[in-house]
């Protein structure tokens, strides 16, 4: 797998993505949850950092990051970003063994990566109980999957290769349910999946959330948009983005738990 992530990463520009007019939706979305939860001197720990979009923006705001990340690619790109004022740590290591961590640790806990590549429940199922192990009781873990329907919809449909080799032999035709392998690089769930998943914990959902909705659909119009129309747009985002009748659409989904 990590060979696949490797390739994948190196030629793939996912800073730039977080900051161009529609990915920068997801990041928003991201952070107008994350800003609801968290309070001066709290402690974040981001799994699976990548460049560190999200570590670095925190420890701009004077909080003490503790960053993992597997890929040295990324590492080098985020400690390339880092300023000399940041309280923060980057540490290569992998979601599924946090074992250099304690229990009990985190104010706010994000996995905003790493479920994207785990292709097996065990492995889901671990790392997210890693995450929850050093969280402290009270603190929030931010969850990010893929939505299956959104690749349906997307590479199926609007890209017309639902028929076309390897999607076809990977997506079962009955339920629309997509499969991935590591070859495939993206793990996609669905909110069933996803409650399965988190039924194993004492944790409290807080919010359910579409980070991106239609915006992927319509990212050629968005980067078009004017200005005045953009910021419209975002405002009918935030609105529909927690409306349990339109999440399964989007292409991220954000699960905010509260350790028990």
């Amino acid at each position: 797998m990590t060979d696949y992530l490797k390739e994948f990463y190196e030629n793939y520009d996912e800073d730039g993505r977080l900051r161009s007019k529609s990915g920068i939706v997801e990041f928003l979305t991201t952070m107008r949850y994350i800003d609801k939860y968290i309070f001066e001197g709290a402690r974040i720990m981001e799994i699976g950092a990548g460049t560190g979009r999200y570590s670095h923006e925190f420890a701009q705001r004077g909080y003490r990051v503790d960053a993992v990340e597997l890929l040295e690619h990324n590492i080098e790109i985020f400690k390339r970003n880092t300023q000399i004022n940041e309280s923060i740590t980057i540490t290569q290591g992998n979601a599924l063994d946090l074992s250099r961590f304690n229990d009990n640790t985190y104010d706010i806990t994000l996995l905003l990566g790493p479920m994207y590549h785990l292709y097996t429940e065990e492995e889901q199922s671990q790392a997210l109980a890693e995450a929850i192990r050093v969280t402290k009781r009270g603190g929030v873990v931010f969850v990010a999957y893929c939505g299956n329907d959104a690749t349906i919809l997307e590479f199926g449909f609007l890209k017309s290769k639902i028929l076309q080799p390897p999607y076809n032999e990977l997506i079962d035709f009955t339920t629309f349910k997509a499969f991935s392998t590591p070859e495939e690089l993206f793990q996609l769930y669905r909110r069933e999946d996803i409650d399965r998943l988190v039924h194993r914990f004492d944790v409290t959902r807080l919010n359910y959330v579409g980070s991106d909705m239609a915006t992927h659909y319509m990212r050629n119009c968005i980067e078009e948009m004017p200005e005045e129309v953009y910021r419209m747009y975002l405002e009918y985002h935030f609105t529909i983005c927690e409306r349990q009748d339109m999440v399964g659409i989007s292409h991220h989904i954000l699960d905010i738990l509260r350790k028990n």
